[in-house]
């Protein structure tokens, strides 16, 4: 008899798990049914779980090979043993020009393919198969690589870089409309490598929902492909005059209405959404009707829409549909369409772009915008000396209703949203409503939606973030409507993903960070740190039941921080701000009542003015519990001084703030996504303070180029 247990595992299920207190938790029956049922696995009986369990036995012993094989170059590669290749002929067509001919061996051994050197995606063909074959370098780009063309200095020991981090939308100039855009970027970017970063790694900036901008987290995105038009800068185009004529075209008191978004301390998005758009939608108008005048920016945008192909295309009309349906009353994602409309190659969704050409051209010409804006970002920071330049961040899925699933059902799972278990943080455990890819569908069909996903997040970019990168090898998948706790891990073909994330990287000359902090496998970061893919060090996280670590003990593959978007600010933790945000949210650990949070965190408090005195970057006795009395200098010593390759301040902490951009957990109480910076990012690090902040980091780990 088959049973649910043994499905589940062979459809790469873990059917236990173990959590944050170390404690052996099994996945109950009810979870395994519907996930596996979301795998398109039915098991609610007997015949069904067999009926099942022959079908993933027939696609592991099929002897037809998959659409895509990687491999490491100069490594032999075996193919399947089943696949009957024995014998046979093959010839390699390397991706560069070239050919390698070759036969496998007689016998029953495995057949193998001698080793390649050449990096790239190349082609097998044996056999009456042709298969794109991806040999990566052993490894990912990395900062050393970045740094080759630069001077490295007369420091002893290895060099070490630091970077900022910052929320775009919270980023304030002039002229913006109450949102961060990318010219301001440019700006900060240039600000900060004259002050000697390395890198400015960057909030998300995956495409959002133009219908719809309540849905403004940038780790909740409508598309991993595309881009946030939200950030454009509405006057890169025409000029601020070109931008003034637009805003007072729309009526008297629409300059008013821009100039009070901007003045606002927490941005409104859905306001400030709707005017931007309809000033974009002017500025189309009358870049449509300018032809003559303005005929290479016509040949670009017309580049750009060629290079962009299918999946551009149905972005621009999955934004159009989106806003027609919210028109004609049906809000919500994909789903609640009328059936006719869920597949996107098909005649429904084909007469409606004909119908509304203008409207899907409009989506189209947003995104070449966007692109122009980030890559004119990436380019400032380069320029100004960045050896990296932006950072770009990769959440860890999309909305299941946006536009990523509804042009790729076939490769994401729909009916689960990835998540995470309980833990300290969270007991209740997470469920993002986010999709994830289907593992088998992703062999299945040669990685085409994760790469052309990994090559869209490189694209503008000298780094990448991973976030959440222990999706790598396995991701936490919660049944909809069911607590985020009834959910199970589903296994992920690591080392294949792996390997295409070094190719790309080599590729687009890119270094790539890993957010690895949660419950993570054993042997897990060994892995990574094989492939130079860094991880991620959280001050806050850097400590055992003795205290906090010394700087010689935080790890060198590594980034180090002083904390994430969703974590306390230095001010913040250090006044306790954040238990009192916990404590009103109701999100402290279960059975913790606030004076005990309060009672422990002046303990650790004490334990880091310890290791902080002891590794020489603080004296005296430690300031109050106060955020504008936080020892921010002393931090940001301690930080400088470990191991860590790249040390990361975000920018609420070079500022002193005692707010985090995003509360976990917190609904609408807290401002999450929401907060702007005070001042004007223009001269925003020269204030006195924050300069002498950022050369606390620059005296040990400046980069800065070689004078010609």
């Amino acid at each position: 008899m088959m049973s649910l247990t043994a499905l589940a595992e062979a459809a790469g299920l873990a059917t236990h798990w173990i959590d944050a207190h170390g404690q052996h938790q099994a996945v109950s029956g009810d979870s395994l049914r519907a996930i596996l049922a979301a795998l398109k696995l039915p098991c609610n009986t007997q015949a069904q779980c067999q009926v099942s369990y022959r079908k993933l036995m027939e696609q592991e012993n099929d002897p037809s090979l998959p659409p895509l094989i990687t491999g490491q170059a100069g490594v032999t590669l075996a193919l399947p043993l089943n696949s009957g290749l024995q014998g046979q002929h093959y010839r390699i067509l390397l991706e560069q020009g070239g050919l390698i001919d070759g036969r496998f061996s007689d016998g029953e051994s495995v057949p193998e393919l001698p080793p390649v050197t050449s990096i790239g995606y190349h082609r097998l063909e044996t056999g009456g198969h042709s298969v794109t074959l991806a040999i990566a370098p052993p490894r990912c780009f990395g900062i050393e690589d970045a740094l080759c063309a630069q001077r490295t200095g007369t420091a002893q020991g290895p060099l070490k870089l630091w970077g900022l981090s910052a929320q775009l939308y919270s980023l304030r100039h002039a002229g913006d409309g109450g949102i961060g855009h990318f010219s301001s970027l440019a700006m900060l970017a240039e600000s900060a490598a004259q002050q000697g970063a390395a890198m400015l790694a960057i909030s998300p900036v995956h495409a959002m929902f133009s219908a719809e901008p309540r849905n403004y987290s940038p780790y909740s995105p409508s598309s991993r492909l595309f881009l946030n038009v939200l950030h454009i800068d509405a006057a890169a185009l025409f000029g601020e005059d070109g931008l003034q004529q637009a805003i007072a075209q729309l009526g008297a008191d629409t300059p008013a209405r821009w100039r009070g978004l901007e003045a606002l301390p927490l941005l409104d998005w859905p306001q400030a959404a709707a005017l931007k758009l309809q000033v974009l939608h002017l500025l189309y108008r009358r870049f449509v009707a300018n032809k003559d005048g303005l005929a290479g920016e016509h040949a670009a945008f017309g580049e750009f829409c060629r290079r962009g192909g299918e999946a551009l295309e149905s972005h621009a009309r999955f934004e159009a549909l989106h806003a027609w349906m919210k028109t004609a009353g049906t809000p919500g994602g994909w789903q609640n369409w009328p059936a006719a409309y869920h597949d996107p190659d098909g005649d429904a969704v084909l007469e409606f772009a004909l119908q509304h050409m203008g409207e899907v051209e409009f989506h189209l010409f947003l995104q070449w915008q966007a692109a122009v804006g980030l890559d004119g970002a990436q380019h400032a920071a380069r320029n100004a000396g960045m050896c990296i330049g932006l950072v770009a961040d990769l959440a860890v899925g999309a909305d299941n209703g946006g536009s990523q699933a509804w042009s790729r059902q076939g490769e994401i799972i729909a009916g689960l949203s990835v998540g995470a278990p309980p833990d300290l943080f969270n007991p209740d455990g997470q469920s993002w409503g986010l999709g994830a890819f289907s593992p088998h569908a992703m062999r299945d069909r040669g990685y085409r939606a994760y790469l052309e996903m990994l090559r869209a997040v490189f694209a503008h970019a000298g780094g990448i973030r991973i976030d959440h990168v222990l999706g790598l090898g396995r991701l936490w998948l919660v049944p909809d409507g069911a607590p985020a706790s009834q959910g199970a891990y589903l296994h992920y073909p690591m080392e294949d993903l792996l390997r295409l994330i070094a190719l790309e990287s080599w590729r687009h000359q890119a270094v790539v960070i890993g957010e690895d902090l949660g419950t993570v496998p054993d042997g897990f970061r060994e892995q990574l740190l094989q492939k130079n893919l860094m991880g991620i060090q959280v001050l806050w996280f850097q400590r055992d039941g003795g205290g906090f670590f010394a700087p010689n003990d935080w790890r060198r593959g590594a980034t180090g921080t002083t904390g994430t978007h969703d974590l306390p600010t230095i001010a913040g933790w250090w006044s306790g701000h954040d238990i009192a945000w916990r404590a009103q949210l109701g999100t402290l650990e279960h059975g913790e009542a606030r004076d005990e949070a309060i009672a422990d965190r002046a303990r650790e408090r004490q334990q880091l003015w310890l290791a902080m005195d002891f590794a020489g970057c603080a004296q005296g006795d430690a300031p109050q519990p106060e955020a504008d009395a936080a020892p921010l200098a002393e931090i940001i010593r301690f930080l400088n001084a470990t191991q860590a390759e790249i040390a990361v301040l975000p920018l609420e902490d070079a500022l002193g703030l005692a707010e985090q951009p995003n509360f976990p957990g917190s609904g609408d109480v807290h401002p999450n996504w929401r907060r702007r910076l005070a001042a004007d990012v223009q001269g925003l690090l020269d204030a006195p303070a924050v300069a002498a902040r950022l050369q606390l980091l620059d005296d040990q780990r400046s980069h800065r180029k070689e004078k010609s």
